[in-house]
This record gives C-alpha cells, structure tokens and sequence, in this order.
C-alpha cells in the first residue's frame, strides 16, 4: 500500500498563515500537516509515500528527507507544475499515473489538509474494495462536499455501505444525500487503470475539475465501499474557523 498526500494547493483563504508555506506544513502542536497524516499511514504499515507538490514546493521537498530518515520510510514528491492553474484531478492523476506505469500497488488518496480521527485510516486500509470515507454522521451544508448513493446496502455491522454514486457534488440537495466524501480514499491496484482513464476524461473536460467525480463513474464498473465515519471526528482546513476546529481536534486525539 502507498500512501498519497496531495499537498500543492495554495490556501489562499488561509492566508496570511500560507503566504510563506503550502498548508500540509502548518503545524499544530509542533507537528506539520504532512507529518501527522504520514503517521496515521504508518499506523497501518504503510512505508511508502507519494507527495504531490506544487505551491512553495522546495519547503516540502527539503522536508521530506527529514521524514525519511525520522521514520524510515520513503517518500517520493511529483511536481503539479500548474498547480496555479490547475486543481486535484491533475494532482491526483500525477500520482496514480505514475502508480500505474511502475506497475506499483493500491493506495491511499488523502487530501494535504485534513485532520482525522487515526481510526478512519484503519477502517479504510481494512476495508475489501476501492473505498471513500464518508461521513454520515455530520450536519451537512452548502459547502459540503456531498454524494447520493443509489441501492445503498450495509454491511453487518453498519460500517460500509455499497452501491453506485448517482450524484456528487457541493450543489446536492441536502436532505437527499447519503453523507459527505471526507477527501480520504482508496484505490485498488485492479481500479487504477480504469480510474487514470476517468480522471484524463475530467482533466479533458476541466483541468479545474476535483479528482471526487472520477468515483462516480468509477462506480458504475466497478464495486466501492462506502467507509462510515460513524461519528469519528475531523476536518479539512479551508479557512481560519476549519483551523481553530483542526486544533481543537488534535489536542482531543493526542488526549
């Protein structure tokens, strides 16, 4: 299993916290972003990590030999050279592309800027299928990033659910959606074909596009587990509100 963290975005509304840095390397708790989330990978077993960098990436690029030797991992960066022009479905297929022409393995997909209960990543690493963490338990909102699941059925325990994606978006109608993608995902090695050539169908369409709609096709051939929160905690950071939550919320995971 490879770890992907997309960290190349610009965080402009974090500013002037970013005006120096790309948001992975903000700290809480004397800890980067970046660093926590490799962690919570490393929790699994997952040794290997893709980093895609682009807004300030040298910062990210000197700090990874760092965390190689720290930890004893290995952690390879890949530039999204327009990444000022461009958002995570060019990120992400700059990754899962060169997952696939190395023949490497599946991975998890996690977004730079999330905070998250530990536990999330252990129940989608255990998880069958290709997978997205969703969170059904949040009260949803304009900016949620949410999905409508068609024939949704769950497992025995109430954890995963499955059936195809009929929408997914921020527009969805919030009493009709079935919960919220978190930005943390997996994709089996058998997906990542069929899911490079959704994700340069997207690309194709809008270089703006987010790399989350390539699972609703992706849906449609082949099975996804829908990982529930269940009530785990997290956030992503967009805004000063989402890292004064993020703070909040690591000092209650560390306690």
């Amino acid at each position: 299993m490879i770890g992907v963290i997309l960290a190349a975005g610009m965080g402009t509304r974090l500013m002037p916290l970013t005006k120096d840095i790309p948001k992975p390397l903000l700290k809480i708790n004397e800890m980067t972003l970046l660093e926590r989330m490799i962690k919570n990978c490393m929790n699994v077993g997952i040794e290997k990590f893709i980093v895609v960098v682009g807004y300030n990436r040298e910062k990210v690029i000197d700090l990874c030999p760092e965390l190689e030797e720290k930890y004893d991992i290995e952690i390879k960066a890949i530039a999204n050279e327009k990444y000022d022009e461009t958002n995570t479905s060019v990120s992400t297929y700059l990754a899962s592309r060169f997952i696939e022409e190395n023949d490497l393995d599946d991975f998890i997909l996690i977004n730079g800027d999330n905070v998250i209960d530990p536990l999330m990543i252990e129940r989608l690493y255990a998880s069958k299928n290709t997978g997205m963490i969703i969170d059904n338990f949040k009260e949803l909102n304009e900016e949620s990033f949410k999905l409508i699941i068609d024939d949704e059925s769950l497992n025995e325990d109430k954890s995963i659910a499955n059936g195809k994606i009929h929408s997914i978006g921020k527009e969805l109608d919030i009493p009709s959606s079935s919960g919220e993608f978190i930005g943390v995902s997996k994709v089996k090695m058998d997906d990542v074909a069929q899911f490079n050539r959704i994700l340069e169908g997207l690309i194709e369409e809008n270089p703006q596009n987010y790399y989350d709609f390539a699972y609703k096709d992706l849906s449609v051939i082949k099975t996804i587990d829908f990982v529930l929160s269940n009530g785990l905690k997290w956030t992503e950071i967009d805004d000063h509100i989402d890292w004064e939550n993020a703070q909040r919320l690591v000092d209650e995971f560390e306690n």
